[in-house]
């Protein structure tokens, strides 16, 4: 590496830190929701954990793959912000939240009838029963997490995340207290006796978790009203831009792939939780600490990933197809680097990590084989996600797509159900069950990672010889 290349590098790693620490910080923070509530729900049933291993993968399908739609409102705003054009990146914000009202609609019919999900997980009737109550919860969630990403997305693509991370960092301060009494339930004492709330369990996750949403939409209307930053973008206005059509298509244009995308991406992975909750509720639960774990991993490439994508997005906006090109590569090399770091640390420290969850040796014995996997898994995780954020701030939706459909569903998914379920009659002792399913959402990241780098190297060199 000569010294022009060693100075382009530093640039563009401290512009890449200054934007991604403030997106890392909230996404621990919006992670620390559900990892307070794996916690809690550790201590107080294994039935519930159990459950909330479902519940959570449910959730998550439906949630995320909605957000990946809203979020098409980066990659758009962030090349009208680049190129100066601040009133029309902020109408995507009004378009972005029309986009997101119209999405949330069939996302809590998903939840609040969600016996596709039960039937899927094969769920017993105890256990069908506590999921029940909490996507009923979370259904009533939905609508304020979706516009609160819009949100997410705008000030990402404008250059501003520390707005959110305060947003969701005072959201995790309001949620495990929440929990906290919902879950286990409290006494209050009044004038009139002592008034007391039971233990609501997996239930009192969902209430606590609704709650918080909506403040925390509340929280963000009097931020965009009362701060003068937005005045510019022509958003502190009270209600919403009529629905332009135009804008609206080429939100659905860009966030229909990013959505299917993202929740190929989600569902090779949680529909793990539904599958090996077959093997039983000890499996299942071994499943959801080390699928926590990985999830609490990933907030470090998701935040490089959203920051490298905007400033992707932005230079191709300004027209700087080298700088875009440039800081693309340098994104995907540093993700790499730390995601191998971190990958490396978690496995040496696996046992005590596991430990810090639970001391039901049970649950711990199920965990362990799994967290073995996690290295390889994350670092793979995250050249994959740095790669399809850089192509999809070029507005490059469908080869993630379809790259993502054969790798972590034919691979991970596939293979994975083969050799966890020893459908071929060959599979190793060590790979049945669990540790199967593992073992192949590994290898299908590492498809997906190799694949999508490959094209990001080549792609971005042709629209620039093109501009």
């Amino acid at each position: 590496m000569n010294a022009s290349t060693r100075r382009h590098f530093g640039s563009d790693a401290r512009r890449i830190a200054a934007l991604a620490w403030p997106v890392f910080a909230g996404q621990i923070a919006v992670l620390a929701f559900s990892t307070v509530d794996t916690v809690l729900i550790a201590r107080y049933a294994a039935l519930d954990l159990a459950a909330l291993a479902v519940g959570a993968a449910a959730y998550a399908t439906v949630f995320v793959g909605l957000m990946g739609a809203v979020l098409a409102i980066g990659p758009i705003a962030g090349q009208f912000f680049g190129a100066g054009k601040l009133v029309e990146s902020g109408r995507q914000l009004h378009q972005a939240a029309w986009m997101a009202l119209a999405l949330a609609l069939p996302g809590c019919a998903l939840l609040l009838f969600p016996q596709s999900f039960l039937s899927l997980a094969q769920a017993g009737p105890e256990v069908a029963v506590k999921i029940r109550g909490y996507l009923a919860a979370l259904a009533l969630a939905l609508p304020a997490a979706l516009l609160f990403t819009a949100f997410r997305g705008f000030n990402t693509a404008v250059s501003r995340p520390k707005a959110v991370m305060a947003m969701q960092l005072a959201g995790l301060a309001l949620k495990v207290p929440a929990s906290v009494l919902l879950i286990y339930g409290f006494t209050l004492p009044t004038p009139w006796g002592d008034w007391r709330q039971p233990a609501l369990g997996l239930l009192g996750c969902g209430i606590a978790t609704a709650l918080v949403m909506w403040a925390q939409l509340l929280a963000t209307l009097v931020l965009l009203r009362r701060d003068r930053f937005y005045a510019a973008f022509g958003v502190q206005r009270l209600g919403l831009d009529r629905p332009d059509p135009g804008a609206l298509l080429d939100l659905f244009r860009l966030g229909l792939p990013m959505g299917l995308s993202i929740l190929i991406e989600v569902t090779g992975f949680t529909f793990m939780s539904f599958f090996i909750s077959r093997l039983g509720a000890v499996p299942v639960a071994g499943h959801q600490i080390a699928a926590n774990m990985v999830a609490l991993m990933f907030m470090l490439p998701l935040a490089l990933s959203n920051a490298t994508g905007t400033l992707v997005a932005q230079h191709v906006g300004a027209e700087d197809h080298a700088g875009a090109r440039r800081i693309g590569r340098h994104g995907l090399e540093i993700g790499i680097l730390l995601g191998a770091a971190l990958g490396a640390a978690v496995f040496l420290g696996r046992g005590g990590i596991v430990r810090a969850y639970t001391q039901d040796a049970t649950v711990i014995a199920a965990a362990l084989p799994l967290l073995a996997w996690v290295g390889l898994f994350h670092v793979c995780d995250a050249a994959q996600s740095l790669a399809s954020s850089v192509l999809r701030a070029y507005r490059i939706a469908t080869v993630p797509l379809l790259v993502n459909a054969v790798a972590l569903w034919g691979v991970g998914l596939g293979l994975g159900y083969s050799v966890a379920f020893d459908l071929g009659g060959w599979t190793p002792a060590a790979l049945r069950g669990a540790p199967g399913f593992w073992f192949a959402a590994a290898l299908g990241l590492f498809v997906a990672a190799f694949a999508l780098a490959i094209f990001q190297a080549r792609m971005p060199r042709r629209l620039h010889s093109a501009g």
